[in-house]
């Protein structure tokens, strides 16, 4: 039995030799093929196998040429982007190390922005608080300011009363001298002037009674530019102008005729007076200077220099025809002497003067200023003697009364005040609702009696007040410009009127 197994391995193992000799066989068969065939028939095919695989070596050669180029260049290229890594990597580092320093400096700013939004608001607090303080100090200075205004409403109140008790007291007075008309005691009382007995003053037998003007009897276009100073001759009705066409001149008020012109001014004419005799004519100049003529012979006798801005105001002694007093923008008021033809004495004061007259004594010069005070001084030392808020601006005007007990002062608050030169107190306050002071050098006037007070306005209308009761009793309406002088004759009547356009209003 394990015979039989034996054999049947060994016959199965023969079967499978045999299968595998065919395999193999069939597998060799394209050699043996091969083999079997002469060789010189194979020649030609194994030569141009090798000429193909010869070709396909060269081939081999250039591909593997080209390709060892292409690894210099990739070899290279890897170089440079490796050196490029590099220096992106160490610009990483330098940017990280920059961000951490940023974020170190942001933290910093971040707790300094808090530490500043808490003093902010802080200080907004404070702010808050101030500002209540303010508004409640505000409310309390409003409230101040409202009773003060009030007090001052109540004060000029009292004042107004007081000037209308003062010139109901006048009135009572005047009523008083006209009922012991004739009697000895009241012709004395009459001749006495400032406590000084005089028998018979200079041009006592010319006076009469000022009348009220109502008509204009002349209209005379007497200076080109316009017409700023202006009076009347003592005891007469003739009238000297000054104007910007550097003239003076001399009116015949009853015809209207020019009767006179002075030449020999440089500048603009800003104020003139006139000696008592009539004989001399002084002219303020804008040149810095003052011009003194001879009427009589129509020369200049005096050319006065030493100012040095424009002189703007002018008056002479009415005790002597010897002194002059001057004032210019200058900050300066001089005394000249006429006889001499110099300066004799010089006041210099902070607030320029427009306007200035001499006392009647002749020992006082009273001046207007720019800082709206009417001041008093001395002309033999200079000194101030006294002084008193006039105006609440510029002064304008200042026109003494006949008998130099009072003195009226015009200034830009459109007011025009009546002061007793004595005491310098208040007596009457004379406005109206139209009266607008035209200029610095607007002069107003008082009428010879006393009376009543001319003053001309911007919109070209003359107001007459009457002193007594401080009551407009004329408006006189001709100019068509704006009024700069008013005067008035010493005989009463007439009153003359110029504008800014060189006309003159003769007014009866």
């Amino acid at each position: 039995s394990q015979d039989e197994i034996a054999i049947e391995a060994i016959k199965h193992a023969l079967k499978a030799l045999k299968k595998r000799h065919l395999l193999e066989e069939g597998a060799h068969s394209p050699a043996f093929i091969a083999l079997s065939r002469p060789l010189l028939s194979q020649g030609s095919e194994w030569k141009e196998k090798a000429e193909n695989l010869e070709v396909e070596l060269q081939q081999c050669y250039k591909a593997q040429s080209r390709l060892s180029e292409q690894l210099v260049v990739e070899v290279a290229e890897s170089r440079a982007s490796k050196a490029l890594i590099q220096e992106k990597e160490s610009t990483i580092c330098e940017l990280q190390t920059d961000l951490s320093q940023a974020r170190d400096e942001c933290s910093r700013l971040a707790e300094l922005l808090d530490e500043k939004t808490k003093a902010l608001e802080l200080l907004i607090s404070e702010h808050q608080e101030l500002k209540g303080q303010l508004e409640a100090t505000t409310l309390r200075a409003d409230n101040a300011e409202a009773e003060n205004k009030m007090l001052i409403d109540r004060w000029m109140l009292e004042k107004m009363k007081d000037a209308e008790r003062l010139n109901e007291a006048n009135a009572v007075y005047e009523e008083m001298l006209d009922r012991i008309k004739g009697s000895s005691i009241e012709q004395l009382a009459r001749q006495q002037v400032d406590g000084v007995v005089r028998q018979s003053e200079e041009g006592a037998e010319y006076y009469v009674e000022s009348t009220i003007p109502t008509i204009c009897k002349q209209r005379i276009p007497a200076h080109e530019g316009g017409c700023s100073s202006m009076l009347f001759e003592y005891n007469s009705s003739k009238l000297v102008s000054g104007g910007q066409d550097k003239t003076i001149k001399m009116w015949d008020t009853n015809t209207g005729s020019l009767s006179r012109t002075l030449y020999g001014c440089v500048g603009s004419v800003l104020d003139i007076c006139i000696t008592h005799d009539n004989r001399s004519v002084i002219a303020a100049s804008s040149a810095n200077n003052l011009c003194v003529w001879d009427v009589s012979s129509g020369r200049v006798r005096h050319t006065l220099t030493g100012h040095v801005d424009k002189v703007c105001a002018v008056d002479v002694s009415k005790v002597s025809n010897r002194y002059v007093v001057s004032a210019a923008y200058d900050r300066t008021i001089k005394v000249w002497d006429l006889q001499k033809g110099y300066c004799v004495n010089t006041l210099i004061f902070h607030s320029n003067c427009n306007a200035l007259c001499f006392s009647m004594d002749g020992q006082t010069i009273c001046s207007g200023h720019v800082d709206g005070n009417l001041r008093l001084w001395d002309i033999q030392t200079g000194k101030l003697m006294s002084e008193v808020a006039a105006h609440s601006f510029a002064i304008t005007s200042l026109s003494l009364s006949r008998n130099g007990n009072k003195i009226l002062s015009s200034g830009r608050d459109n007011l025009h005040n009546i002061f007793d030169m004595r005491s310098l107190e208040i007596c009457a306050t004379l406005k109206a609702h139209g009266n607008r002071v035209a200029s610095n050098w607007s002069r107003s006037c008082i009428s010879p009696d006393d009376g009543y007070v001319a003053a001309g306005s911007a919109d070209g209308s003359v107001h007459i007040w009457s002193v007594t009761n401080s009551r407009i009793v004329s408006t006189l309406k001709e100019h068509t410009s704006p009024v700069l002088c008013c005067s008035w004759s010493n005989l009463g009547k007439p009153l003359a009127t110029s504008d800014k356009n060189g006309n003159i209003c003769v007014w009866t």
